[in-house]
């Protein structure tokens, strides 16, 4: 996780994000003191469920508004293989932090071997933010994707390629001034656990599409936990499956969790611990959430 320090409305993202609002009336400063405040509740949070949090501040010259979702530039897998990844924003490609990956190797002890860097897309006009733009099943190795310009399907092709996924690609869209409009990133709409997915199924329009995310899912012995468009406007989708010291933890905002209703809950709650914190200001100005705001680590140790 990436504490922040330059925290704003990101006008280079706000183009395709329309989940990022304007906070009236509130001055830069304290968008920034109420971004720090929430993020260091959501990471104490996590540690306090047994989460191995690792929390590095946003580098200098504070100049990445975005630098808390780092889950857009940097992938982490058993293999040992750390992905780099294509950004559609200028601003955002100077997230990218080799001191990170060090700190990682180095200081933590996690085995790296490998590094993958997709951001010669970039040059192309060709973006894969990472695990924003696609939601991984590590167990069955499929790489879901929402086709955006933030996640091209040619760059999800090639991820796949190179480690090994199969690529389940759809398109999935939200409602905005009475028009349709692409979901800027995957994990908006769906989060995939170990034994469940909670996913908008309504959110893609085309009923082919529909029912072949469906049928993938249920092959693979998924419990679906259907989400209306509503519950995504909240971030209901944008959760995480974690390892906590006594077993799985389930993070999300707290807008995320008073969305669902008591048998979305009381179904999640078999896969494990429900861990939520207030996140308003994040969401408003970031258009991210919890999910976000977390790149899991799955490098195996030295």
């Amino acid at each position: 996780m990436i504490r922040p320090h330059s925290f704003r409305k990101n006008e280079e993202t706000a183009t395709n994000n329309l989940y990022q609002k304007t906070l009236e009336g509130v001055s830069a400063s304290t968008v920034i003191e109420q971004a720090q405040a929430e993020f260091d509740r959501l990471s104490n949070a996590l540690g306090d469920a047994g989460v191995n949090v690792f929390v590095f501040e946003e580098q200098l010259p504070h100049a990445t508004p975005d630098a808390l979702f780092p889950n857009n530039w940097i992938s982490t897998h058993e293999t040992g293989t750390v992905c780099l990844y294509p950004m559609f924003a200028p601003n955002r490609r100077e997230e990218r932090r080799e001191d990170v990956i060090v700190q990682l190797e180095h200081e933590a002890g996690f085995g790296i071997q490998n590094i993958v860097d997709f951001t010669e897309f970039e040059l192309h006009n060709r973006f894969l933010e990472g695990t924003g733009s696609m939601v991984l099943d590590r167990i069955n190795r499929k790489a879901y994707a929402a086709i955006s310009s933030r996640t091209d399907e040619t760059a999800l092709l090639h991820f796949c390629q190179e480690l090994d996924y199969e690529p389940v690609a759809f398109s999935a869209m939200q409602s905005a001034e009475g028009k349709r409009h692409p979901i800027y990133h995957t994990n908006v709409m769906m989060s995939i656990g170990t034994r469940f997915c909670a996913i908008c199924l309504d959110s893609i329009d085309d009923a082919e599409e529909r029912q072949a995310v469906s049928d993938e899912l249920a092959s693979d012995g998924r419990e679906i936990i259907a989400l209306s468009e509503s519950q995504i406007e909240q971030f209901a989708g944008n959760m995480l499956e974690l390892e906590g010291s006594n077993g799985p933890v389930i993070a999300m905002s707290s807008s995320a969790f008073h969305a669902l209703d008591s048998e979305q809950i009381e179904r999640l709650k078999k896969h494990g611990q429900i861990i939520h914190s207030d996140l308003e200001t994040i969401e408003t100005c970031g258009g991210g959430s919890a999910r976000c705001m977390i790149a899991e680590i799955h490098l195996p140790r030295a």
